[in-house]
């Protein structure tokens, strides 16, 4: 189902982000004009729609007369033929289509008069040999694209200028489409599971990503493993079965070495990645906490008064450890001062900060998840720095993933028993900075706009190569790919590129698309967030006006479209939904909505429900606002 009750709302908004193109003309295209000025030397004033041009006429005309114009040249001047003979205001626009095809000796199929009436409408130029490839393309429609969403599209490929080309048009379908990228995903790791043929490697990454994709809340899971795993190695009282236990599972996962033991696991990577003990304290501590024990560890004794310092306030700035936590640490470091700096102190003295730490951020992780410092680090990421200081949080992320994986493949009862908790206790906590974290981690997974952070050389290479989309690449480019394969892999990959597509600037006005795949402890759901807004002069977005549309396919919910407009900070919502006294089951929510736009300084107008048979969505150009989703309720809470 593709929200066919709301298509009229999506063409309006696709019509903002083009109303206002320049007309530009090629070398043969075909357009509807009038004449409305005279001059000498057969130059004329020709007006197309809402715009007007300065052109040379092969042969004189009358002011006034419309006709089907072929541009014959465009340097130094346009040059225009006359195809058809005067259009009169009694010819219909059929006729007048049927005209211009005999002119050209072209078909008179329904998808070419389709084409051609939408454009002559719209009063867009065309070439012969575009007609031809929008002809063998309406015909060619897959499943699900509506037709006047391919009308959308060829217009869009014309009024901005792109390659006219069949890729280029199955991605701006695709990109249009409002649901099923959940569904051709489970799809492509069907085939990429079961369809023999092809380099099993890139199938296996590209099966894996796309498992990735489908539980973005896994690394949070593993962060909650992490810390069982640490608190029972550092628990005096705990069996040393249950620490054999644990210290395997953390092996297996590629966190430990496999020299760790119960008597080093804290301190073997540690020393593994130590340098020499030449650390200046006029170099910055790093943000993370197994990076900054390294400098602690690596500084020499004469200078490790101003390290102390550093470290103190360090810790102080430091919002995921608890107040108790660090008055213990400070406690720690204030009695080492008393005591004279040697080498083999500042060793042991490290060791120390090392447990504390690790045991603070373990208690941390347990019950602050989602919970950020300024840094955007978390307290599972802080524990797996302690841990093993040589992981960068691209990492990081991949070996809590891993923790996830191999506890889910112990055959050992009581290890499925702690990721069920885990993952029960992470369900019980999602809230909006869950969400918040989901959705990066799903758009990053993606890998949308890769091609630009290959260029701008921004990111860990290796780590955007596992992206969604540059594995779809390699999998479309092996030549060993079977067939059935490979255009399930090319549906998804119109469906990334229709999303860069339909996203763009047109002058001051912006739009963003965005579809996400979303996968919640087996709810499934689409997502699609349309955003129109404009720019101000200094190229930022004007976050006091915005039309931001969310289109959702949800298992209770079912279709909704939530329509938000943004007037000088001022917010009204529409949402529309068949079901039944919905607005009952909001009205709870909308107090704590209004509250959340407070706190961001929007003023909330009015929040109303609709049946998709009562839409007013009237097209606003005055468009921003961020949406922050709150999971909860039914499905999901605004």
């Amino acid at each position: 189902m593709n929200f066919a009750s709301s298509n009229s709302i999506q063409t309006n908004m696709a019509q903002q982000t083009t109303v206002n193109q320049p007309l530009s003309l090629k070398q043969d295209q075909i357009f509807h004009g009038t004449i409305k000025q005279l001059y000498p030397n057969q130059m004329a004033e020709v007006q197309v729609g809402n715009q007007k041009l300065m052109a040379k006429l092969e042969v004189p005309l009358k002011l006034g007369d419309a006709h089907f114009f072929q541009v014959t040249a465009t340097n130094p001047q346009t040059e225009l033929k006359v195809v058809t003979g005067p259009m009169s205001q009694s010819m219909t626009s059929g006729q007048q289509i049927s005209q211009l095809l005999d002119t050209m000796n072209l078909p008179k199929t329904n998808e070419l008069q389709q084409v051609l009436s939408h454009f002559i409408k719209n009063q867009l130029p065309l070439a012969k040999e575009q007609l031809l490839a929008a002809e063998g393309w309406m015909k060619a429609l897959p499943a699900g694209v509506d037709k006047n969403n391919a009308l959308q599209a060829l217009q869009r490929m014309v009024e901005l200028k792109m390659p006219f080309t069949n890729t280029v048009f199955q991605a701006l379908t695709q990109g249009i489409k409002t649901d099923g990228l959940s569904t051709n995903l489970a799809n492509l790791a069907q085939l990429l599971a079961n369809q023999p043929g092809g380099n099993e490697t890139i199938k296996t990454n590209l099966r894996q990503q796309i498992e990735l994709l489908a539980k973005p809340l896994n690394n949070e899971t593993g962060g909650l493993l992490l810390a069982r795993a640490t608190q029972t190695l550092v628990d005096n009282s705990a069996p040393i079965s249950s620490k054999l236990q644990a210290l395997t599972i953390l092996k297996e996962a590629g966190i430990l070495p496999q020299n760790a033991n119960l008597q080093n696991w804290q301190t073997v990577n540690l020393q593994a990645n130590q340098q020499s003990i030449n650390q200046s304290p006029a170099t910055p501590l790093l943000k993370e906490a197994g990076q900054m024990l390294q400098q602690l560890a690596q500084t020499a004794p004469k200078h490790i008064k101003p390290m102390l310092d550093q470290v103190k306030g360090w810790i102080n700035n430091d919002n995921l450890l608890s107040q108790t936590q660090k008055q213990q640490l400070q406690q720690l470091l204030g009695r080492f001062e008393q005591l004279p700096a040697t080498r083999q102190a500042i060793e042991v003295l490290t060791n120390q900060v090392q447990q504390q730490l690790t045991s603070g951020y373990s208690e941390s992780v347990t019950s602050r998840l989602f919970v950020q410092n300024d840094q955007g680090i978390s307290a599972k990421d802080q524990l797996l720095s302690l841990i093993k200081p040589d992981s960068n949080l691209t990492l990081a992320d991949q070996l809590l993933r891993n923790l996830v994986k191999v506890t889910a493949d112990s055959p050992q009862p009581v290890m499925q028993s702690t990721l069920t908790q885990a993952e029960a206790q992470v369900q019980a906590a999602v809230d909006s900075r869950a969400m918040e974290q989901a959705i990066k981690t799903i758009l990053k997974g993606l890998g949308v706009s890769y091609e630009a952070t290959l260029a701008n050389k921004a990111g860990d290479i290796q780590a955007i190569t596992q992206q969604l989309k540059p594995q779809l690449l390699a999998l479309l480019q092996d030549v060993q790919t079977p067939t059935v394969l490979k255009d399930t892999a090319e549906m998804v990959m119109a469906r990334l590129n229709g999303m860069q597509l339909s996203s763009g600037e047109n002058g001051h006005q912006h739009q963003l698309v965005m579809q996400l795949p979303l996968d919640f402890f087996g709810k499934k759901m689409d997502a699609t967030l349309q955003w129109n807004g404009r720019m101000k002069e200094d190229g930022k977005i004007d976050a006091n006006f915005a039309r931001i549309m969310f289109y959702l396919d949800m298992e209770s919910l079912q279709q909704t479209v939530i329509d938000m407009q943004v007037q000088n900070r001022v917010v009204t919502i529409n949402v529309y939904n068949d079901i039944p006294h919905l607005d009952s089951l909001a009205e709870s929510l909308k107090a704590t909505l209004k509250t959340g736009l407070l706190e961001k300084e929007y003023t909330l107008s009015g929040l109303f429900i609709k049946p998709f048979g009562n839409q007013e969505l009237k097209t606003d150009t005055k468009l921003s606002k961020q949406l922050e989703d709150q999971q909860g309720g039914v499905d999901i809470r605004v």
